[in-house]
């Protein structure tokens, strides 16, 4: 009697669009250890902060849904927001995810620790607080109206670029992402005054793309970033919209699904920017490296701000300005996306392989030395080539 060999296992890598892609553009080395080798940051502002203000914008969008009190703005911080946020937070303590200090007061009024806040009189409106309550009355009133579908998860496949029989994992991958939905149809019949439409309408290639459907429904995707507007010459900037157009992508696999024209990103911290930011927002507009420039008033606050100072007043139209990007998405521009995608699931693929031969950890894997980055990073000590920095590399 001869018994049979169970086959390989038949796996398809999976790549998700900012847990996978935009990490390993981020940093390759801090990918592999963050996403390869599952272990966690020891300061994850920018991973908390992210799913926090997704979060904080999905439940709000929930309860609005609901009626009633809900729909009216502004919402006031307590209780209406404030329940949100410690709802979230709780969530995000079940997955291991803890705010840093000053980020992010965790407590109720009745707490009588102190912990991390600078007195014991909670709850304290920290600079999360501030973001997301920003983000909701800013946003909220006109976003929500025009929401079609939330939460939408996609799912598509793609070749695996330059595929080896017996040398590649696979030869697809699987790539993913969340995202919500705005139709036509909610764009038309959206109240006049409508902020996000004013934008929308005065966006003159996204007009003319629209112009150029045959048919008059079409589709615009949302994404929320826990972050500020970045330069229009840095990495990032180009990064986002490749990710717009590859969300696009992935919604034109779905059945039923109409043309995606367009993306929004909404980069919330826009809304209320903390001293670092507002450092990096006056080198951007002496430099002239932001597409959104400051006029009058708020040019002259902005250059005249000092570090020490409090922060300057800006005006509420300059903000939402600088909030709101929209991507018109064009078929060339879908189709270099994708290319661009392809070439970095290839180089992770490369370095998995490499290190399956044998090679080491730091030699397959090339890390992206930044002065941010690196600060923040829990392997510096041993990189081999991290930013110059008070630290010095050593025998991991």
């Amino acid at each position: 009697m001869s018994l049979s060999m169970r086959a390989k296992p038949y796996i398809i890598p999976e790549y998700s669009l900012t847990g996978d892609l935009l990490a390993y553009l981020n940093c390759g080395l801090q990918y592999r250890y963050h996403s390869k080798g599952s272990l966690p940051p020891s300061t994850p502002v920018q991973m908390w902060f992210g799913e926090f203000i997704h979060s904080v914008m999905e439940e709000a969008y929930l309860r609005w849904q609901q009626g009633g009190q809900n729909q009216r703005f502004p919402w006031n911080w307590v209780p209406d927001i404030r329940n949100i946020e410690l709802e979230i937070n709780r969530r995000l303590r079940a997955k291991g995810l803890y705010p840093t200090p000053r980020l992010f007061c965790p407590y109720t009024a009745s707490a009588s620790t102190q912990g991390l806040c600078p007195d014991t009189n909670h709850p304290h409106k920290l600079i999360a607080s501030s973001r997301a309550e920003a983000a909701i009355n800013t946003w909220g009133p006109h976003l929500f109206p025009l929401v079609h579908e939330a939460e939408v998860r996609l799912k598509g496949i793609r070749d695996m670029p330059h595929y080896r029989a017996g040398v590649s994992r696979s030869n697809y991958y699987g790539i993913n992402g969340i995202i919500d939905v705005i139709s036509s149809i909610r764009l038309q019949s959206s109240v006049p005054g409508n902020l996000i439409l004013r934008y929308v309408q005065n966006n003159e290639d996204l007009q003319r793309l629209i112009d150029s459907l045959p048919s008059d429904e079409y589709e615009i995707i949302i994404e929320y970033k826990g972050m500020r507007r970045p330069p229009i010459q840095s990495p990032l900037w180009q990064y986002h919209e490749w990710q717009i157009y590859t969300y696009a992508w992935l919604r034109s696999q779905q059945p039923q699904s109409r043309q995606v024209v367009a993306g929004i990103l909404f980069y919330l911290n826009e809304l209320a920017l903390s001293r670092v930011d507002m450092e990096d927002l006056k080198n951007d507009v002496i430099n002239r490296r932001t597409d959104i420039m400051p006029q009058g008033l708020n040019l002259q606050n902005i250059r005249n701000w000092r570090q020490r100072s409090s922060l300057p007043q800006l005006s509420g139209t300059f903000k939402e300005e600088r909030s709101i990007r929209i991507v018109p998405c064009y078929p060339s521009g879908m189709r270099n996306a994708l290319q661009q995608f392809d070439n970095v699931v290839n180089n992770i693929e490369n370095c998995v392989l490499s290190e399956m031969r044998g090679r080491g950890i730091t030699s397959s894997w090339q890390p992206n030395p930044a002065e941010r980055n690196c600060t923040a990073c829990d392997f510096k000590t041993f990189c081999l080539h991290p930013a110059p920095g008070p630290y010095r590399p050593t025998v991991p």
